[in-house]
């Protein structure tokens, strides 16, 4: 008897030994006599003597333990499937369970299909979801998923959101985002250096200045005219060969004034859909029967409206009777299943209601933030909160926080607080300050801005490409940030505000938050 055979066989088939059993596995090993790969048609051969599922889940086990690390390096150019991924068919369902948690797994006859595959030192295996052989019929034949969604019947973007699930689960291998930090970009220790690079651009686009309310704090009422809608379908284009170009998904938040006035709105909102961008929207409330219009060509993402505190305050600030009109709006959007979200801009005003106004939306919108005041426009009558203050009132939001689910956290400089709790959050856009990085804004007379809270101006789209515009200088200036947070050890996730830092007198490609207590 060659021990060293049985020790190899022993090793290799782990779960077959305790789905067997050990004592009726070990005589299988006493007699069984070739390779670790020749037992499934050994076991085959004597099926009296063992579970009827026993060979397929010697099968299954034995391509799991020959799976390898695929190569580090793959093309940057499209997506591939995941060199490492194997697809078997199985003549019983079930058999996964065997390698998890489950304690008494139950498999039953019947054809699946399960992958296996390795990503990242690790080994995987799940029974495969129609999703899964979606995206790998895709992959594998080269379709472009706008073609995929017209035959399946679907918005691209959910055959966009199959692939980049599958990506995640590392099925597929997507190429490297070329949205990335410069090489002297700072990141501390403790920092992920996941913040260093971004799968999505947001395209923020004020289509429209036309605006149903008249806000004291408006940053912007100057006067600019809309674009014509071929002039708009060219912007689409523009942004769908940006993302194209730099390996990103791309998204649009449709914005104003309020974008819902925008003339032909559904035409291009049924536009960026069917080029496979997320869409969102960032505007007033509006009537039931006009989101249902918009449900009828795709589910935004998200519908943003806002709210400056109290019911008092808000109305002095956004007019009589909004309060009211966002809260039935609320009301509409949970209704559609839509994901809502209320913004709020900080004042020394309203600084105290900002965890009332909180507990009132409980259970009314999906997620509450706010954003400091930004002293620009009509905005420069208003007020900000003593620095000191406003530290004070981070540290009662974020204990405030755990006991109320809708409070979201989107300031940067919440990240000095949450850094010593060992809780750091993407901050503002997921990328700390992404101004110019993986967010612009657009303007309704082509103006593209890295920020729309403060004046930022980095080009025209009507007078040079959008990808012109984000590798000029000046989308640079303010990608890099304050050169005193060079040295900040959490500058991936922070950088301030500039549009708080600009709005102080301050210069924001070098001076510091003027709130930042670092």
């Amino acid at each position: 008897m060659d021990i060293t055979l049985n020790k190899d066989i022993r090793e290799h088939y782990p779960v077959c030994r305790r789905a067997i059993g050990p004592e009726l596995w070990d005589r299988t090993v006493l007699t069984f006599k070739g390779a670790p790969g020749m037992l499934p048609d050994w076991l085959a051969r004597n099926p009296d003597s063992f579970p009827s599922y026993a060979q397929e889940l010697s099968r299954l086990e034995f391509n799991y333990r020959a799976l390898e690390e695929p190569p580090g390096e793959f093309s940057r150019d499209s997506m591939t499937l995941n060199p490492s991924l194997r697809a078997l068919e199985l003549g019983w369902k079930g058999l996964c369970a065997f390698f998890g948690n489950d304690a008494t797994p139950s498999p039953m006859e019947g054809q699946e299909i399960v992958l296996l595959w390795r990503s990242q030192g690790q080994s995987y295996l799940r029974p495969a979801t129609s999703n899964d052989l979606l995206a790998m019929k895709a992959v594998a034949e080269g379709l472009y998923p706008i073609e995929v969604a017209r035959e399946g019947g679907v918005q691209p973007s959910a055959v966009l959101d199959i692939l980049d699930r599958a990506a995640q689960d590392g099925i597929l291998i997507k190429p490297r985002t070329l949205i990335v930090r410069s090489a002297d970009f700072p990141v501390g220790e403790g920092v992920d250096k996941e913040y260093l690079s971004a799968d999505f651009f947001t395209l923020q686009w004020h289509i429209t200045h036309a605006c149903d309310l008249h806000c004291r704090h408006c940053y912007d009422r100057s006067r600019r005219d809309s674009p014509e809608y071929e002039t708009a379908l060219k912007v689409l284009d523009d942004l769908e060969g940006f993302c194209s170009s730099q390996k990103v998904r791309g998204q649009i938040t449709f914005t104003g004034g309020h974008p819902l006035l925008y003339p032909r709105f559904n035409d291009i909102y049924r536009e960026a859909a069917q080029r496979g961008f997320n869409v969102a929207i960032a505007g007033n409330p509006d009537s039931r029967q006009r989101i249902e219009d918009l449900l009828d060509i795709v589910r935004p993402s998200f519908y943003q409206v806002s709210l400056e505190g109290l019911e008092e305050h808000n109305d002095h600030i956004r007019g009589e009777g909004h309060y009211q009109r966002v809260k039935g709006f609320l009301d509409i959007l949970g209704e559609l299943g839509i994901y809502s979200m209320v913004m709020l801009t900080l004042t020394d005003r309203n600084m105290p209601e900002v965890i009332p106004l909180a507990e009132q939306l409980r259970g009314r919108t999906d997620s509450f933030n706010f954003n400091r005041l930004c002293t620009f426009g009509e905005g420069a009558n208003l007020g900000l909160p003593d620095k000191e203050d406003y530290r004070a009132f981070l540290e009662e939001y974020l204990e405030a926080r755990k006991h109320n689910p809708v409070m979201g956290i989107k300031d940067n400089l919440l990240n000095i607080i949450l850094e010593g709790k060992g809780a750091l959050f993407g901050g503002c856009t997921g990328h700390g300050c992404g101004a110019a990085f993986n967010f612009v804004s657009l303007l309704p007379d082509g103006e593209v801005h890295a920020c729309r809270k403060f004046p930022s101006l980095i080009g025209n789209i009507h007078e040079g490409t959008l990808a012109d515009i984000y590798d000029s200088a000046l989308a640079d200036k303010y990608r890099a940030g304050p050169s005193e947070c060079i040295s900040c050890r959490i500058r991936p996730v922070c950088g301030g505000c500039q549009a708080v830092v600009s709005g102080s007198g301050l210069e924001s490609s070098t001076n510091r938050d003027p709130f930042c207590f670092i």
